[in-house]
């Protein structure tokens, strides 16, 4: 389970006023916007001073307070230390707003031996710049902003149970996870007597989603403590990349080989120095003539050095070996080649598969396995990632569309969920071969078998003609309507169901013409074979044969 830290300087327009008047931050202090009191220290708190105050009224029951004005230039200049100090602790940041930013704390966890260790480790980075800050550790991120307020831990798990008792206007608490008009929808909740979260929570989504806005959807799963969004990571840095400039300039293979494997170990030394992983770089070439040759290679699983070498030899052996002339041939040696991760990961928030896609299993390194994703990757290298796709489990109503391909390397998510229900879904077995010809079903007149507007033959079928060949019926099941067709639907008459779509299985014989066709014992015996029919726009294609 991931697990998210927040990190709240408490007061920080104030705080940073202060820095900039160079004053203590004990003194009371508040921050204006429009006349109106938006920030302010802890003494002024004390004293009586509070948000949306004027400041004539802030004067009066504090004289000695200190105005000053909201710059948000200066927050977040102000606040960068602060940031560059937690990144040295734990690399990824994202700044939520000028004195709140939050980092996945998994990895932190892991390396400094627990949460809480990690919490002090960055309270005290902090305060090595006398910053006051607050962290709060949690499952989802809106969680741990709440529990930094109070610098707390909440167990994993229980985030739901640590907001059920939270007031509902914490929904407003903070402006950086907070929509615009929510304040409308908590003022509505609470003219409703919904006080908590945990009572906004135990209203059913469905409800809030015929009832409210979408805005309270989503404040609603907050309450729930639901999944949401992690931190989000930071950019790649720019140091991360290897540029190299060649000298001389590199017009053979195994020239750009060698240099491949020396910049893929420095590419990789860098990764390793900032505990990150690599799943998709772009390799650029430049030519003494300027022209550039990209590619980006992307991976499910972490690329290694030799698999970046790897990339890296296939790509320039594409390029250097294209006939001169073509639209990709280089027009002169390579002068400059530089590698750019575009997407870095946590190495231990992956699970590599070693097996599947018609692999077979091979842990050892070198084996047929690991021979076959290296041909595969260096085809890819000459043709382009697009050349080379394996079948993922997808899924869909008929046995086409529970398969689908994606590129070899990419991720496998399949485009459609296969655990959902998929009404009128074909039933198992499916077929083992799949296939889209044309074919004509015909009835005993040889005229054309269609579907009516009420799911039943037309007439019934006795015969399949593919191409020039035709093949009796034996038998046949269906047909079994899956939809509408809203294109095909003026093909026909409409008693002829033009627009209807359906499957059926049939069963045939031996093709006419052929001796064992008149062998009708040998028919009868079941020589035949079954075909998955597909009825669409008015026209009937084998979409399946079973063996």
């Amino acid at each position: 389970m991931s697990r998210t830290l927040a990190l709240w300087c408490p007061d920080w327009p104030a705080a940073a006023a202060a820095q900039a008047l160079g004053v203590d931050g004990a003194e009371p202090i508040a921050v204006l916007a429009a006349g109106r009191v938006i920030a302010c220290s802890r003494t002024a708190r004390r004293i009586g001073v509070r948000r949306g105050m004027r400041r004539r009224q802030a004067q009066a029951i504090c004289p000695e307070l200190l105005v000053a004005a909201d710059e948000p230039h200066r927050d977040g200049r102000l606040f960068e230390p602060v940031v560059t100090a937690v990144s040295a602790v734990v690399p990824m940041t994202e700044v939520l707003r000028p004195g709140l930013l939050a980092v996945a704390a998994d990895r932190g966890a892991r390396y400094f031996g627990g949460e809480h260790e990690l919490a002090e480790s960055v309270v005290a980075a902090v305060e090595d710049l006398a910053v006051p800050a607050r962290v709060g550790l949690a499952d989802q991120l809106f969680t741990a902003v709440l529990a930094a307020r109070a610098g707390l831990v909440v167990p994993p798990g229980e985030d739901a149970v640590f907001l059920a008792a939270r007031p509902i206007t914490d929904l407003v608490i903070e402006p950086s996870l907070t929509a615009p008009g929510r304040d409308e929808l908590v003022n509505l909740l609470g003219r409703l007597g919904i006080s908590t979260l945990g009572r906004f929570a135990e209203l059913d989504a469905a409800d809030v989603a015929s009832r409210f806005s979408r805005d309270a959807v989503l404040a609603h799963r907050v309450a729930s403590g639901a999944p949401g969004r992690g931190p989000s990571r930071a950019p790649v840095p720019p140091e991360l990349e290897v540029d190299h400039h060649c000298d001389p300039p590199v017009d053979r293979v195994d020239a750009a080989a060698f240099l491949g494997r020396r910049l893929a170990e420095e590419l990789h030394r860098r990764l390793s120095a900032a505990a990150l992983a690599c799943t998709r770089l772009t390799v650029h070439a430049v030519t003494e003539h300027g022209r550039v040759h990209s590619r980006t290679w992307r991976c499910a699983e972490p690329l290694t050095p030799a698999a970046t070498a790897d990339r890296i030899r296939w790509q320039l052996e594409g390029w250097l070996t294209a006939s001169r002339g073509t639209a990709d041939a280089p027009d002169s040696p390579l002068v400059r080649l530089r590698l750019e991760p575009v997407e870095l990961v946590d190495p231990g928030a992956l699970q590599h598969p070693l097996t599947g896609a018609g692999f077979p299993a091979d842990p050892g390194a070198g084996g047929l396995g690991e021979r076959a994703r290296r041909a595969l990757v260096r085809v890819q290298g000459l043709l382009g990632g697009e050349a080379v796709a394996i079948p993922v489990a997808s899924g869909g109503r008929g046995p086409a569309e529970r398969v689908a391909l994606v590129p070899y390397g990419d991720r496998t998510d399949p485009p459609r969920p296969v655990d959902a229900a998929w009404p009128d879904a074909l039933v198992r077995p499916l077929p083992a071969l799949l296939t889209s010809d044309e074919v004509e079903l015909l009835d005993a007149t040889g005229d054309a078998v269609a579907v009516t507007t009420r799911g039943a033959f037309s007439a019934e079928p006795v015969q399949v003609r593919i191409g020039r060949r035709s093949a009796p019926v034996q038998w046949w099941a269906g047909p079994w309507p899956f939809g509408i067709d809203e294109e095909g639907a003026g093909l026909d008459a409409p008693e002829a169901g033009g627009g209807v779509m359906a499957r059926a299985q049939v069963l045939v014989g031996a093709q006419y013409g052929d001796a064992r066709s008149r062998d009708t014992r040998q028919e009868a015996s079941g020589s035949g074979k079954g075909m998955l029919l597909c009825y669409r726009r008015a026209r009937w294609s084998v979409e399946g044969v079973y063996e």
